[in-house]
């Protein structure tokens, strides 16, 4: 398991490439292309819960509920 520091530090490395329109990044020796930019947020929404997750915190999460009388 990686630790809080090093995810931070690649979550920090992955947001600056997706503001910047980078979809070609190198961190730790390796280098990754990413398709588009649905892809990086995807990437960045796992690294996010998965820091959550070893914190011990939570992601917001939103619920919407719609009901109709059914007629």
């Amino acid at each position: 398991m990686a630790d809080v520091a090093a995810l931070q530090a690649q979550l920090d490395v992955l947001k600056r490439a997706y503001r910047s329109g980078t979809r070609s990044l190198e961190y730790d020796g390796r280098s990754i292309t990413y398709a588009n930019g649905e892809e990086m947020r995807a990437a960045i929404a796992s690294l996010q819960s998965e820091i959550a997750q070893i914190m011990g915190t939570t992601t917001p999460t939103v619920g919407v509920v719609r009901s109709t009388k059914g007629y």
